[in-house]
This record gives structure tokens, sequence and C-alpha cells, in this order.
């Protein structure tokens, strides 16, 4: 096997024992990078040079048995939000260009001390708004599957980095869904911890009570190994919880492949109209694969569900509304210098350096904060994302984990989404359910539709319960085995399982039949 095709663990075992130097898997990851970069545009910066440089000194702390961890040696991309000192970091925006950090992210220096090689900063939609990676004010990212498709966003560039070999791992951050919808539509895993589990010191800010930092990888067991890396409480973000050492990889290696006595739920709600037919597929395959692996199946009714778009974009917005005010021209970033007054020159910097979508968000969370509006929008949203987490709850008290697409359809192709923003909205209808309840969750590649574009699953857990989350994406990923296109079937619904699993709802548990 080349070593470009290895995944992050396995990279990182051929390094320990000698067989591979880190210099050598940096300049095969920096090879492909050379092969693909002009087609896909996944990075906004390749630190050539420097992560020569710190490959070096890396590979000798290896020799010296200085650094042991699993990720020492691998190359690693960052995403553009996430602040890496005295390196660019734009958030895909014309008002950051130039901008130079003075200080770490307390992810990146985590990812340091484990001995990773940051190979550069990846694409990514405006501060983090959308949901292809288009609205980036440096170009389009393309899906290494098909160019003439998004990857998804806002994640898009390091989903597309791990998919296309450009790197073994990559860090992203997750609001609404960004890290899941992208790796879905990219065919890769994407990780979204609980809420604080992970800092976001450094991490520049879009909805603060939802922004979370997460790992992006070839395997769940890669995601797992980067958020036992970078997880930590830290003391310069109050909202940092102090967990100890989560064990995941200790976890998922003692894993003998047995769901025997774990409950999953699939909500009714997550298979209605509007989801392509390879989705549904994707979610009754994973219904008889887990069943196969001795979880017990049922369908289940998720109250709110038709809720959480509204109130997702009215709290996001607002904060984004509130974050973003800080971007003025005055202190860093981008100014309109040919303003005449100061006044002129808040409005021409903001107008000219945020692009579309970013103020089309602005302004949506500027009016549900105004006064008159306040109680009729906010905190209305606030309220219903009290009751969205009192559903989960309920839930939880019946299943450990919730399985569900991650989104309605594959990727769609470049410009559709931004022709009709309403349907991108709509397209995270999935995915931010986990951000409102703060809950962890996953997406697993499952299939490839008609078209050959990959289409992921999604997995959601109670709060801390990440070993369990994972357990569960391993047993499907290991007897998923190569992805690759779907079997023809007759039309896939939530009634539709294997006969193990009718014979299980005779017993109580749930709406199911046989096929």
């Amino acid at each position: 096997m080349e070593i470009k095709d290895l995944t992050a663990l396995e990279l990182s075992k051929e390094i320990q024992s000698g067989h591979v130097s880190v210099q050598e898997a940096l300049k095969s990851t920096l090879e492909e990078i050379s092969k693909k970069e002009k087609n896909v545009h996944a990075y906004l910066n390749v630190w050539e040079k420097e992560a020569l440089s710190r490959a070096k000194i890396v590979e000798k702390e290896i020799r010296e048995g200085r650094l042991k961890g699993p990720l020492a040696g691998v190359p690693v991309a960052v995403k553009d939000n996430i602040c890496t000192e005295g390196m660019e970091t734009t958030c895909a925006s014309r008002m950051l260009k130039g901008f130079r950090p003075p200080y770490q992210a307390e992810a990146v220096s985590r990812l340091l001390e484990a001995g990773a090689v940051i190979v550069g900063k990846t694409n990514m939609d405006e501060f983090a708004m959308g949901s292809t990676t288009e609205t980036s004010a440096f170009g389009v990212t393309r899906n290494p599957w098909n160019p003439d498709h998004v990857p998804g966003g806002s994640s898009g560039g390091s989903c597309a980095a791990v998919a296309a070999g450009e790197c073994y791992l990559a860090l992203g951050s997750d609001t609404g869904g960004s890290i899941r919808q992208p790796a879905s539509h990219c065919g890769v895993v994407g990780l979204k911890p609980t809420y604080g589990t992970v800092s976001r010191s450094g991490l520049i800010a879009y909805g603060s009570s939802l922004d979370q930092i997460g790992p992006v990888g070839k395997t769940v067991a890669d995601c797992a190994a980067a958020l036992e890396a970078v997880a930590s409480w830290d003391r310069k973000d109050s909202t940092s919880l102090n967990r100890g050492p989560l064990g995941l990889l200790e976890e998922l290696e003692a894993f003998d492949g047995s769901l025997h006595g774990m409950r999953i739920g699939v909500p009714k709600e997550f298979l209605s109209k509007g989801v392509q037919r390879e989705v549904q597929q994707a979610v009754a395959d994973a219904v008889e694969i887990l069943t196969r692996r001795g979880a017990q199946i049922e369908f289940f009714s998720l109250e709110l569900t038709d809720y959480a778009i509204p109130t997702y974009y009215i709290i996001a917005s607002a904060e984004a509304s509130s974050n973003l005010s800080r971007f003025d021209g005055v202190k860093y970033g981008y100014r309109a210098i040919e303003a005449e007054d100061l006044h002129k020159m808040y409005r021409m910097t903001r107008s000219k350096g945020f692009g579309e979508e970013v103020k089309r968000r602005i302004m949506l969370g500027s009016f549900v904060l105004s006064s008159g509006y306040y109680d009729a929008y906010y905190l209305k949203a606030l309220k219903a994302k009290t009751l969205i987490k009192q559903a989960f709850d309920r839930a939880f008290e019946r299943f450990d984990v919730i399985l569900g697409p991650v989104a309605p359809t594959s990727a769609p192709k470049i410009g559709e989404s931004l022709q009709d923003p309403l349907s991108m909205y709509l397209g995270d209808i999935y995915t931010v359910l986990s951000n409102l309840a703060a809950l962890p969750a996953i997406s697993v590649p499952a299939l490839l539709d008609d078209a050959g574009l990959p289409v992921g699953i999604q997995l959601m857990s109670d709060c801390f319960q990440e070993k369990k989350l994972l357990r569960a994406a391993k047993a499907f990923e290991e007897e998923r085995g190569e992805l690759k296109a779907h079997a023809p079937k007759e039309e896939p619904s939530h009634g539709k399982v294997s006969q193990k699993a009718a014979k299980q709802d005779r017993s109580g548990l749930g709406e199911v039949t046989a096929k």
C-alpha cells in the first residue's frame, strides 16, 4: 500500500516503527496537493517550507522517544477560521485578508503538542456561513468525487482535503452541521463532539453557543485519535469542560464489534418527503447492519423537528450579528480608505468587506435582536431551543444512539444552492439539532448514489457519550466495508428492514415490517 493510501493511525504506526519517515509522509502529501489542488482548491494557504522544517523537528523527537502519540508525524490541515500564530487566518473573507493572529488557537496548540505536522489552512464558506463552500471570497472548493459538485460546507475545504488525499486529518468547525454535512458529501468521517469538549479559544466566532471544533478523517478511529488530541479544559474559554482523559482509542481497540444491548432510535420525521432515494437507502442499510450487530432498532417520533431550522437560524444569526460587529475597519482587517468620515468608513468597510451571505445573516440577526422584535423572535427561539433539548433528553431515556441522514440529498451541483438560499438552509434540517442540544454527532460514509457521489449516515448520542457513538459508528464502518454504489432495491422506507428487525418488532420494538 502506498503512503498516501494509509489512514492516519496506519501512517503513525509506520512512522513509529521506522518504516516511513515523517518527511516521506509529508512529501507524499505535498505531491498529492501539487497534483490535485488546481482542480479541488481545498487550501487557501499551503505551508510547504514551514511544514518541511517542522517535519525534521518531529522526526528527531520521535526517534529520541519524546513523541509517541498516534498523531506524531501525521500531516494535518486546519480550517481557516481557527487561528494560527503568525500565519494568515482569513475566515475566507476579504474582511480578514492579511490578518496574522498574534496567538494560537488552543486546538492548534494541542495538535502541535501531539506531534502533528500542519500542512496549511483550508477553504471554507465565509465566516462559516454557508453549506457549500461557495461563499468563500477566495474561490470555490470542488468535490473530489466530481468537480462539478460542491463539497458541502462550511468545512468543505477540510473535508475535500482529506477525501482527495491532500492530508490525513483535518480540523473543522461545526455550528449547524459544518463538519458532518461536507463529510457526508465528500465520503469521509466527520465528528462533532459534545459542546465544550474542545476549547473555542482561537476559533473566530460565528454562533458562540453553537460553535464547536471537531476532526475530519478517513476512519472513525482516526477521528477518535484526533479528538483525544485536541480535547481539553482551557481557562481561556469559559464554556470549556474539564472531562479528563476521554479514552476513546482504548474503547475502540477493546471493542469486539458487538452492539448487543445497544438501543438505537430512528426518528420517523427524518425519513419524510423530500429525502433522496439513496439517502433513505443509506439509512435502511444502516438499520440492517446495526441490527445484525445486535442493536435493537426502533422507529419513533422526535418532537419539534419542524422548529429546528427557524430556531437555529434565528439564534445563529443573532449571535453572528453580535460577534461580527467587531469587524469595523478600525483595529485590524479590511478598511475602506476612500471614506470621508468615520460613519461612512464603517458602512463602506462592512459593505465591501463582507460577502452577500454574511450580510444577509447579519441583517437577520440585527432584526431579531432589535427593539420590538426581540420577544417575538429571539426570545421564542431560545425557548424552542430549550424544548428541543428536552425532547432529546426524553429520547435518550429510551435510546443510546439516534440514527438518521446527514442531509436530504447528496452534494448539489456548483451554483444550484446559491440561487435558492432558503433551500440551502433547509438542507441543514438533520444536523442543526445536535448543535441546538449540544450533543455529539458523527457522519460516516454509507454508499455512493446513482451519480457516484457519497452519501453518509448520521449518529447522535447524549452529551458526553462519545464512546457509545463511536462504537456504533465503528460497527457500521466495519460491516459497510469499501465505499461502493448501492445495489438497486425497492423504494426504501422506515417500514422496511430486515427479517430480524421485524421479529424484534413483534416483541414491541416499534413500527417495523419485514421486506
